[in-house]
């Protein structure tokens, strides 16, 4: 289900775990740093300490806050970085819970794979089909939908079962059917044991799996790329003036290119204005370059003075289509329900705007992946819903562009981060 050939590019893969609370997440995070010796040696002599002659409590290498240390569960995420020698990593540890789903969210934005973590002590493997847990089948749902492009199970605790081998193939095709049902394409299943460094770094001596370690699947899979060719879109984050004193100064317009190219010499629109120009510069990191493409930061200096602020969007002419009124699937994080006609504030790039969820078309059954009919969306819930926009906005299907089909929803009075809104089609 996954090759183990090496990767074409070696940029950092950038992953998250996941799963359901004691899965083992940061306990299998912290084998990975310990077995490829990325921890440094007075917090390895602090664990050993703390450990009085037992093994190491290998999570605590990423449960950082007091809180977690006391109660032995993850709340924030925790990021860490590491290297082998085909590739380096930057992992971020998400909760397990279903209270901080939020938090998971955020991580799984921008991230290339994600490890889904399966606990098999919890499991009654007897049973077929094997029952999977709440959390990891919306753990799973909610890296898809959020297109994260690999997506892998690591089976743990391998070492706590009676037969192993009997266990893992039930819990095996149980993933697989609910990854059939779900539409999630699956990078690899692994099993593992987290505690005992069982198939982490290493390949398993068995003689029922003779497939790749995790490492191994990770060091072989591709990091996400938007798409280069075609229109250019950038959302302005900020805009610098270049020199000092008064009169006429360039400024260079900075963003994050969300697709496409963009060189001297293109022309330009910019929303929401609909005022055109020419390009007369491309930045990168302060140099000026020949040209810049999607996934990197460039500055964009227009050949005439435009009013454009944090917020706008530099494009292709013509090729923005605005929107006041668009489908999208709704991950709803906030104790308070989302309910129909109730304002709320959508930021699309840099921009901020008021908006109303105008309609709730259904909510998925995370058990059974049906679409039911609801009224509101409960915390954790995932349904379709329509939006409409106070002002027009240039959404993308989130299927074909991470950066214009995604939106934060914000809670106008409590400001609580309430919800992900990942755009189907606009009206």
């Amino acid at each position: 289900m996954t090759a183990t050939t090496p990767p074409k590019d070696h940029r950092a893969l950038r992953f998250l775990t996941a799963g359901s609370v004691d899965d083992g997440k940061s306990t299998l995070i912290g084998r990975l740093l310990y077995d490829s010796r990325a921890i440094l040696a007075d917090q390895l002599d602090t664990l050993e300490k703390k450990a009085a002659g037992a093994p190491i409590d290998l999570s605590l290498l990423t449960d950082g806050l007091e809180a977690e240390r006391e109660q032995g569960i993850t709340i924030d995420v925790a990021y860490r970085y590491f290297a082998t020698k085909a590739r380096k990593f930057i992992i971020a540890d998400a909760p397990g819970h279903e209270q901080y789903t939020r938090n998971m969210v955020t991580a799984a934005a921008g991230s290339d794979a994600a490890v889904v973590l399966v606990d098999i002590t919890k499991l009654d493997t007897s049973v077929r089909p094997v029952s999977l847990l709440p959390q990891t089948r919306r753990h799973a749902l909610l890296a898809h939908l959020l297109r994260v492009p690999s997506i892998v199970f690591a089976v743990n605790k391998l070492d706590a079962v009676g037969h192993p081998e009997r266990a893992y193939s039930a819990v095996r095709d149980a993933l697989l059917g609910f990854a059939e049902a779900a539409g999630i394409r699956v990078a690899a299943i692994v099993p593992v044991s987290a505690l005992r460094g069982d198939n982490v770094t290493r390949p398993m001596a068995t003689g029922w799996y003779d497939g790749p370690s995790l490492l191994q699947v990770l060091e072989s899979l591709p990091t996400a790329q938007e798409r280069q060719d075609g229109d250019l879109l950038v959302p302005v984050q900020y805009v610098a003036r270049e020199g000092e004193g008064t009169g006429n100064q360039p400024r260079t317009l900075w963003g994050r290119i969300a697709h496409g190219r963009v060189k001297a010499g293109d022309a330009v629109q910019l929303f929401p204005s609909g005022q055109t120009a020419t390009v007369a510069e491309v930045r990168l990191a302060g140099a000026v370059v020949d040209e810049a493409a999607a996934g990197q930061s460039a500055g964009v200096v227009l050949d005439r003075q435009l009013d454009v602020s944090r917020g706008d969007w530099i494009a292709t002419p013509q090729a923005i289509q605005a929107s006041h009124r668009f489908s999208a699937t709704l991950a709803w994080l906030d104790t308070e329900p989302a309910v129909v006609g109730r304002k709320y504030w959508v930021r699309h790039g840099n921009r901020w705007v008021q908006a109303r969820i105008s309609a709730i078309d259904h909510r998925l059954d995370i058990h059974t992946l049906a679409e039911t009919d609801a009224h509101e969306l409960a915390a954790n819930d995932i349904g379709h819903v329509t939006v409409e926009v106070q002002q027009p906005l240039p959404v993308e299907s989130y299927e074909t562009n991470r950066v214009g089909g995604a939106l934060i929803v914000v809670d106008p009075a409590s400001h609580r981060t309430s919800g992900a809104l990942l755009v189907r089609a606009a009206a």
